[in-house]
């Protein structure tokens, strides 16, 4: 039984992994998993291949507990995938997780692909290890807007808010298969920042946080003693009340179902805020990229919004700036620029000033295009988080998707607005602008 783990790389709390298991048991079969490894991964850097190699040095840890083998496999022109083909021949089955971006979903269509060609005998399983509810279950159209799609979740939730079964092994793989890819060794994990130069990968370097399950089950341990308070402090930047799981769902090092739970176990004032952006508005972003194909252009917003921006397109801007600019953190705001430093140093934004940074690029930005642009190109280099369904909903939020018309402003349009007076109101943003303007 193949289990190609890609998207949840994690061995615990695993829909997948569960999956694969069980069918193995069934079929009195032991289970092998592999992990495709490039180094040419779309737009990734030295400081997400860092996280992403945490979190493979912990999974080969974990697996190896439950006397699950990992191999870790260095593939090439078509991407991860061919790791489980280069396995396909001696399996009977092949799981792998459902994906949803573009190029998860090419990689598996054609594995799929070439299934059918090669070994037309083995079939293909994806499951859903991402999400709650799984998509189907929840809608089968692009959802407008949170308040569409949470009666759909809603209806659902209790089906599949319960706990996993965790099916132990029953046989065991006593010879390890020899591929014609080349393997890597476990013992490179334990090196990343090497194994990432052997690579030629450069860019931005590590952030804040380290990567892998451990890091982000210590992670929810903290956030849960946090969770009281998570209703009135998760829009202040200037207390640690966010539960900073985000780039630890965004690699699969935590699954959303165990995370859920245990808010849900835990409970207080905090559970419902937080179930509601963990499950409503993750899932809402994860509806629009499946069902969206323009997820990370500026083609993917609603009618009603591009007509505005495109009335008010050239609107006289106080302020212009390129993209080096923006990227060097050198505007006249120093709450921007602060947010910017902040994202660049750690890997992570806090999400109330993300959505004020993508406001203001829109602001600062001669074309509406190229302002989406710009923030996917910053959002996906420096965010631990990046390259995700919730990011790419979040910056189409910042020009109307999944919003509504507010009043009518020059630049904006009818496309909501937000200032600095916003900020000063809700917490100290002098406080926050010292931290990271380093003065």
């Amino acid at each position: 039984m193949l289990y190609w783990m890609q998207s949840a790389v994690r061995s615990a709390h695993n829909q997948a992994l569960d999956y694969a298991v069980s069918q193995a048991n069934r079929l009195k079969l032991p289970v092998l998993v592999v992990f495709g490894l490039t180094p040419s991964y779309p737009s990734a850097n030295a400081r997400h291949y860092q996280f992403l190699l945490e979190g493979l040095r912990d999974a080969y840890a974990g697996l190896k507990a439950r006397k699950l083998p990992l191999l870790v496999l260095l593939t090439g022109e078509h991407g991860p995938a061919e790791a489980a083909l280069a396995l396909a021949g001696d399996a009977a089955l092949i799981v792998t997780e459902r994906a949803y971006l573009r190029h998860l979903r090419e990689w598996r269509e054609w594995l799929a692909g070439e299934l059918e060609r090669r070994y037309p005998q083995v079939p293909l399983a994806q499951i859903e290890s991402e999400l709650v509810v799984p998509l189907d279950i929840t809608s089968n159209k692009q959802e407008f807007a949170a308040r569409t799609i949470r009666p759909k979740i809603h209806r659902a939730l209790a089906q599949y808010l319960v706990p996993e079964t965790e099916p132990a092994p029953a046989h065991e793989l006593k010879t390890l298969p020899q591929p014609k890819l080349e393997r890597l060794d476990p013992a490179r994990l334990a090196a990343p920042a090497a194994l990432i130069a052997s690579f030629g990968v450069e860019g931005v370097p590590a952030g804040e946080e380290e990567g892998g399950e451990v890091a982000a089950q210590a992670q929810l341990k903290a956030f849960l003693k946090r969770l009281d308070h998570y209703d009135q402090d998760r829009n202040d930047p200037t207390v640690d009340g966010a539960s900073r799981l985000s780039a630890y769902l965004h690699y699969g090092h935590i699954s959303a179902l165990q995370v859920a739970l245990a808010v849900q176990e835990h409970g207080g004032p905090g559970v419902p805020v937080y179930l509601e952006e963990l499950i409503v508005r993750r899932e809402l972003s994860f509806n629009l990229c499946w069902y969206n194909p323009h997820y990370d252009s500026f083609k993917v917003l609603p009618e009603w919004a591009v007509k505005t921006l495109e009335e008010h397109r050239h609107d006289e801007r106080e302020h212009l700036y390129t993209r080096t600019e923006l990227e060097a953190a050198e505007t006249h705001d120093p709450y921007w620029n602060a947010a910017q430093r902040q994202m660049m140093a750690t890997g992570r934004m806090h999400n109330y000033m993300r959505m004020y940074w993508g406001k203001k690029v829109l602001e600062w930005t001669p074309e509406p295009a190229e302002a989406h642009a710009t923030l996917v190109y910053l959002n996906d280099k420096y965010e631990q988080d990046g390259r995700n369904p919730n990011s790419y909903a979040g910056i189409g939020w910042v020009f109307g998707l999944h919003d509504r018309p507010w009043a009518r402003r020059a630049v904006f349009g009818t496309v909501r607005y937000m200032n600095a007076g916003g900020l000063k109101r809700k917490f100290d943003i002098e406080k926050y602008a010292r931290t990271w303007n380093g003065r």
